[in-house]
């Protein structure tokens, strides 16, 4: 089986549904019988997970908002409330905080499988900037969500982050104002990021949809880069795809429930349980673990200007990867050299997340410049020069030559 079946309705109410409204006809071309590369991994089942995760995120965030208090003086008792009074507030609001955390985990592995093996590469171009769009969306959602409840990492998060637009010329203290209401952070900013946080998830929905359109339109890529030639590259969606997705997402759930009722608040900041205070500062401030590389990247530079622009420029520069990668070759399977680079960006990300967890001071500050330097020289030199140097290996002819040893009958080979 292939996966270019037709559907055709099998009663007399879906054949007179289908010619007026083909939604049957639709998630049978999308899901079912969509030919899918036979090469995929396990990988590849991250944009499942992320859909799921999405939905979860807006259903336990409808209930929480049900219960929540937009207002300084109400908002972290209402927190509270949710947990204590509330029927199973408790695991909803486990749910919400958790269910961020485990979004951002499959939204890197996401990314980087998306890196490692050429995914923006033409022609998914688009596919690849509207998710760009996604995490920037995904990461205003989840900021403006740790400010509600209010603690004192919340209060001080956004208190530290809202300064940062101050840097913008000309423009930087009126989006301050916007942003706080007035000119503090208070109740008109508390009320603004309740709104915005409560809207933002159903725009992430929005551009998921065009995500899965652009997809559908390109065609997946797969761990050779070579795109199918032929009915034999490729079989169903369903059953192949879907087994392997419900597997690891059956899986992916498992580690999201063992955080919500083994270790629920490991991810989050001890400060948020105390109530929020103007008139002390905490220790150390620091943002969601999500967030911690970018965050070094922002205090390695000492200029608070140049620091928000490199900032802002080391998620901007994923959208111009298509272009800044010059190499005809899509997959890393087949670029040993990018293979090393790419492994050393990804312990870059890893350390400046670290770093972005520790004072900034002394060695920490070096090193996190050192880093940044890194993640920068890897987009802006690394990869266009690889394009031209880079000796890469020869390619397949096709997705089952890839799989089926020479001789042997596609036919013949398990899928």
């Amino acid at each position: 089986m292939s996966g270019h079946a037709t559907y055709q309705p099998q009663n007399a109410f879906m054949k007179w549904m289908e010619r007026r409204l083909p939604i049957a006809g639709l998630v049978y071309s999308s899901f079912v019988a969509y030919p899918t590369p036979r090469n995929l991994n396990y990988w590849w089942t991250f944009g499942g997970i992320l859909s799921f995760m999405l939905g979860a995120q807006i259903i336990t965030g409808i209930i929480l908002a049900m219960h929540y208090t937009p207002h300084v003086d109400l908002a972290f008792k209402s927190v509270e409330g949710i947990m204590r009074d509330v029927n199973y507030g408790w695991l909803i609001r486990y749910l919400h905080s958790n269910g961020a955390s485990m979004f951002f985990v499959a939204v890197y592995i996401h990314i980087a499988r998306g890196m490692y093996y050429g995914s923006y590469k033409e022609p998914r171009e688009v596919l690849w900037i509207l998710g760009v769009i996604i995490y920037l969306l995904m990461m205003a959602t989840g900021f403006m969500g740790y400010v509600l409840p209010w603690g004192q990492m919340s209060y001080w998060g956004a208190v530290v982050i809202t300064n940062l637009f101050g840097a913008i010329p000309v423009v930087g203290d009126s989006v301050v104002a916007w942003l706080w209401g007035g000119y503090s952070v208070g109740n008109p900013t508390l009320n603004r990021f309740f709104s915005l946080h409560y809207v933002l998830p159903f725009a992430i929905a929005g551009v998921v949809v065009l995500h899965i359109w652009a997809l559908h339109v390109v065609g997946q890529n797969n761990p050779t880069g070579i795109d199918p030639k032929s009915d034999k590259d490729t079989v169903a969606f369903t059953p192949y795809a879907t087994i392997k997705d419900g597997f690891v997402m059956v899986c992916f759930c498992l580690l999201y429930a063992w955080f919500v009722f083994y270790v629920p608040n490991y991810l989050g900041h001890a400060d948020n349980y105390i109530p929020a205070n103007p008139a002390v500062t905490p220790t150390h401030i620091v943002p969601e673990w999500y967030y911690l590389p970018f965050y070094a990247i922002l205090r390695a530079i000492p200029n608070k200007l140049l620091g928000v622009a490199a900032l802002g420029g080391s998620i901007v520069i994923l959208a111009f990867l298509p272009w800044l990668d010059t190499s005809k070759v899509r997959s890393a399977r087949y670029r040993p050299l990018y293979r090393q680079f790419f492994w050393m960006y990804i312990a870059t990300v890893i350390g400046l997340g670290y770093l972005g967890s520790q004072p900034p001071e002394g060695i920490y500050v070096i090193a996190a410049r050192i880093l940044t330097i890194y993640y920068f020289g890897f987009f802006i030199i690394v990869l266009p020069l690889l394009g031209m140097f880079e000796k890469t290996k020869p390619l397949p002819n096709s997705i089952s030559e890839s799989i089926f040893p020479a001789g042997a009958p596609a036919s013949k080979a398990k899928a």
